[in-house]
């Protein structure tokens, strides 16, 4: 069936909300993050930085040397989940089956709204319109049958983009594409493919899986196909999924283990909110990095008891993490963290686990009550603190 999906990704998230808050800010430079004096990094930047070379990851004291007049704004992530929520409420005006992927982007499946609201344009447009109105952003938005095209057309036109794809123009769209639109190729992916004479996506195409398989090994499949447009994943809700999980990809790549504990502290605390919301619990933790020769790692740990604690979703994440850093010495380019083996919270009587101490029990609590305060009352109203490393 021709699918009608969309992918809506905020343009400049958290630097945008800050800006919405602090109009005066919005023709100057301005990144969200930490201190230069702390090692701090940029979290986001708006585009007016961006014009001066500044992207995520980077070192802010760098990110001062290139554009001395730049705003440094404290990161506040209570607003920016506090306003993601009502982005998703917008979205689930027009369906149900919509699958998060951060705070900042999301997929829609509209298949089943095409009747009641008309097409997939026409509903792209809608749900742009109402986060303008209603909550003072720009979202780029792409349309497409499938996740993978939606995508890509999304961030073609960024910012304030609105690109439609068809099943019949796919292939014409991706042809003149860099070869890193594909998933999952940056730079040193980038080089290998033209060691082989391709730049293009278009160039791909003329290459046989079995050449490919010498080079990519079981990726290259996977990659002939998306050459071609093709992408049969669906759009998978919360409550619908086997996992729960959330990634990030630096727009360089990272070698600092402050910078990535700090975003993986971010992702696992996102991961966590997600599980509370529909009461559910993980047993399987695991991450996911992808080195900068395009090498893709994962590790997993089995749980004694079933979770949905930050504090303990990010701790026993660090250790997944330091196992991987422990053994190579290439920066990541990709770090992700969730948990599988979900089950309902309550769902079936549990016996008494000796690991279920005291301190784990109040930090289950300390959570839902987290989660409570900034629901009903703002970002503002709690904060976490951050935890000390143990010696």
């Amino acid at each position: 069936m021709n699918r009608a999906i969309l992918h809506i990704d905020m343009d400049a998230f958290f630097a945008s909300v800050e800006i919405r808050e602090r109009p005066e800010l919005a023709a100057r430079p301005v990144m969200v993050g930490g201190s230069a004096e702390g090692r701090g990094v940029v979290a986001a930047a708006n585009y007016v930085a961006r014009g001066f070379g500044i992207h995520s990851a980077m070192p802010t004291a760098m990110a001062q040397r290139l554009c001395p007049a730049l705003v440094v704004l404290r990161p506040r992530l209570d607003l920016y989940a506090q306003v993601a929520r009502q982005i998703r409420e917008i979205f689930h005006r027009y369906t149900p089956q919509v699958e998060p992927l951060s705070l900042d982007e999301a997929y829609l499946d509209v298949t089943d709204s095409l009747r009641l609201f008309g097409s997939a344009e026409s509903i792209g447009r809608a749900i742009k319109e109402a986060i303008k109105s209603e909550l003072g952003l720009v979202a780029s938005v792409g349309v497409a049958p499938n996740k993978f095209l939606a995508k890509i057309a999304s961030d073609i036109d960024k910012p304030d983009g609105f690109v439609v794809v068809n099943a019949e123009t796919a292939a014409d769209f991706l042809a003149p594409l860099p070869i890193t639109r594909l998933w999952g190729i940056g730079k040193v992916g980038a080089r290998r493919f033209e060691t082989l004479g391709i730049r293009t996506i278009g160039q791909l195409r003329h290459y046989s899986v079995r050449l490919l398989e010498r080079h990519f090994g079981h990726h290259a499949a996977a990659l002939l196909g998306m050459a071609w447009g093709e992408d049969e994943r669906p759009v998978v809700p919360d409550h619908e999924a086997k996992s729960i999980s959330h990634e990030t990809t630096f727009a360089r790549d990272v070698d600092d283990r402050q910078v990535l504990h700090s975003v993986l502290y971010s992702l696992a605390e996102q991961v966590g909110r997600r599980l509370r919301r529909h009461g559910l619990l993980g047993q399987q933790l695991f991450i996911k990095v992808r080195l900068a020769d395009f090498t893709t790692l994962s590790r997993s740990r089995s749980l004694p008891e079933p979770t949905h604690t930050t504090a303990e979703i990010a701790a026993l994440g660090r250790e997944l993490l330091e196992r991987v850093l422990d053994t190579g010495n290439q920066p990541l380019r990709l770090i992700g963290i969730g948990l599988s083996r979900l089950m309902v919270e309550g769902g079936e009587p549990r016996q008494a686990s000796l690991f279920d101490t005291p301190g784990k029990a109040q930090q289950r609590d300390l959570d839902r009550l987290a989660d409570a305060v900034c629901e009903r009352f703002g970002s503002q109203a709690i904060r976490r603190g951050k935890q000390r490393a143990k010696p």
